[in-house]
């Protein structure tokens, strides 16, 4: 919380509202002594204690924003032996970083949204063909995520370049939906909602990685609509921004990746531009707006197959 000695209080201190901003010393029954109190404007229970005392907005916002806040003791010492060298893609919440003592370069994520269990998750069981996560550290204001760094070009960066032949982006497309596979098929399946040319990698070798689990959750089959409407406008599909009876599931990454496919052939949306060919009937099927009657990624690897021995 911010304080500021100058505010007209009884104890010369203001305490404001982490969530919403209220003040907190005005709210009836407020004590500074009870080490905590939940905000009467929303609910959201603040910190009273000496380390949130802050004498300036500068010094205040230099907290909200630290990254390393709140880490336990063991977590920032192992974040400590990553040296940062560069942002990526001039993102200043992803770092490259070099390991001190090994020389090893990784990637380093500062997130402010996340579903820190699929990290876990996936730190313990990773999934071929996507980052190994290597460190998972939770502080006050973010997850730090450390992981494999993968060398290569994006499809943005390939799209720069020009439009990919049907045949590579098929090829592209059969890489991805494996990847899918093995994310949709796990005990409890991991939905990754932001299937989209900046987080597909392609090595120099031709490998295809899928890159970015911050918006990925765990697909719960009761749910009628989702939590927090995530995703990238165009890829997402409609019921994972609010729209359709059903919460996203793993047919909104088939969406998305048909989306994918008519962006690498064409450069565009298929409202602007539809890829020609058979390839379009299977981009159309990816992209209903009816999910029920979209591929699993199982189908749809076995229909890019098909065209590709036609």
């Amino acid at each position: 919380m911010l304080i500021n000695p100058e505010v007209d209080a009884e104890d010369d201190v203001a305490w404001i509202c982490d969530q919403c901003g209220a003040m907190l010393n005005i709210q009836e029954g407020f004590r500074q002594q009870r080490g905590e109190w939940a905000c009467t404007e929303c609910g959201f229970v603040n910190k009273i204690a000496q380390s949130e005392l802050y004498q300036t907005e500068d010094e205040f916002q230099a907290s909200v924003h630290d990254p390393y806040k709140g880490l336990a003791d063991d977590d920032a010492l192992a974040l400590s032996m990553y040296l940062d060298l560069e942002n990526v893609a001039g993102r200043e919440d992803i770092v490259l970083v070099k390991h001190r003592e090994s020389g090893i370069l990784y990637v380093k994520k500062l997130l402010r949204t996340y579903e820190k269990s699929i990290y876990e998750y996936l730190k313990i069981h990773p999934v071929a063909y996507m980052p190994e996560i290597i460190g998972v550290y939770e502080g006050s204001n973010c997850l730090v995520i450390i992981e494999e760094c993968i060398a290569g070009k994006t499809i943005v960066e390939r799209l720069d370049e020009g439009t990919l032949t049907i045949d590579d982006s098929v090829r592209i497309a059969k890489s991805i939906c494996s990847i899918l596979q093995e994310l949709h098929t796990l005990p409890t399946p991991i939905i990754h909602r932001d299937i989209k040319p900046s987080n597909v990698m392609i090595t120099p070798d031709g490998e295809v990685f899928l890159l970015d689990m911050n918006v990925a959750k765990w697909y719960d089959p009761k749910k009628t609509d989702d939590t927090n409407y995530l995703g990238t406008p165009h890829f997402a599909a409609p019921e994972q921004v609010g729209y359709g009876l059903k919460a996203s599931s793993a047919k909104s990454d088939i969406y998305a990746l048909g989306m994918l496919m008519n962006v690498m052939i064409t450069g565009k949306f298929p409202k602007e531009e539809k890829a020609e060919g058979k390839i379009w009937g299977i981009i159309e099927r990816c992209i209903s707006l009816n999910a029920e009657d979209r591929y699993t990624a199982e189908e749809l690897l076995q229909a890019l197959t098909a065209i590709e021995e036609v």
